[in-house]
């Protein structure tokens, strides 16, 4: 259960309602950010002025954007992630080896959390990217990441998140998907099966070291080139196979 602060700080949450918005709208004006988060353009102003005097916004004819600032925490974020620093070259590996999309996540405040996305030479372009934020029981890592978290703690994420359906086969009912969990601990991967995305398909599965789950990994593809033993064989056993190369590594850091 996420906990509340004792003393919240309301001016920080509005810069941060603000940046959030911008993003969102990849770019926007007081007036439109005014407007869409019920704040005086006066306010808005001001927060922006600030943020882009220490060079977190940019500032484009009347529009504002995010600055390349963030870059710099994010990257400082991500190497400091031991998993990632280990992972990294594996799951390029596995990328080359499948001529697909690998990922690397973990999961922060209940939610997964790419850190990293390898394309290999047949790789469709997708919505994600280092930092890109996703509900886990919609994609095949999520779900090998919820499947060896602790049940008193996947119910405080689901609580925290539910189970919005993102396609006609995302799973949306709870026992449904412990039943999904369960099978997914007794075979040691996931599938996403068009579950996050129309036309794509995706192979999980989990990085555990000494009975804790640091993340997950993954590869996409379209349905065309996940078919049959591809998708519930080949792919499984390649994917399983980077898993436990990473969690020896980690294991022996």
């Amino acid at each position: 259960m996420a906990r509340e602060a004792k003393h919240p700080v309301e001016t920080s949450r509005k810069t941060f309602r603000l940046l959030e918005a911008i993003k969102e709208r990849d770019g926007a004006r007081v007036t439109e950010l005014a407007t869409a988060l019920d704040m005086g353009k006066s306010t808005v102003h001001n927060h922006l002025s600030t943020l882009r005097e220490d060079e977190f916004v940019v500032r484009e004819g009347t529009e504002y954007r995010l600055g390349l600032r963030f870059l710099e925490f994010g990257g400082y974020v991500r190497n400091r992630q031991e998993l990632y620093r280990v992972a990294e070259p594996e799951i390029d590996r596995l990328a080359e080896q499948t001529g697909e999309m690998a990922s690397l996540v973990t999961e922060e405040h209940g939610l997964g959390v790419s850190l990293q996305r390898s394309k290999g030479s047949q790789a469709v372009a997708l919505d994600t990217h280092a930092g890109y934020r996703c509900p886990l029981h919609v994609t095949a890592h999520g779900k090998a990441i919820l499947a060896h978290l602790p049940e008193e703690r996947v119910r405080e994420i689901l609580d925290r998140h539910g189970l919005a359906a993102r396609t006609p086969e995302t799973i949306t009912d709870e026992a449904a998907l412990f039943d999904h969990l369960e099978a997914i601990r007794s075979q040691g991967y996931s599938l996403d099966d068009e579950e996050r995305m129309t036309g794509l398909r995706c192979v999980g599965a989990p990085i555990v070291v000494d009975g804790t789950v640091e993340g997950a990994i993954s590869v996409s593809a379209p349905t065309g080139r996940m078919r049959d033993d591809r998708f519930t064989d080949e792919m499984p056993d390649l994917v399983r196979s980077t898993a436990n190369v990473i969690e020896l590594n980690l294991t022996h850091t």
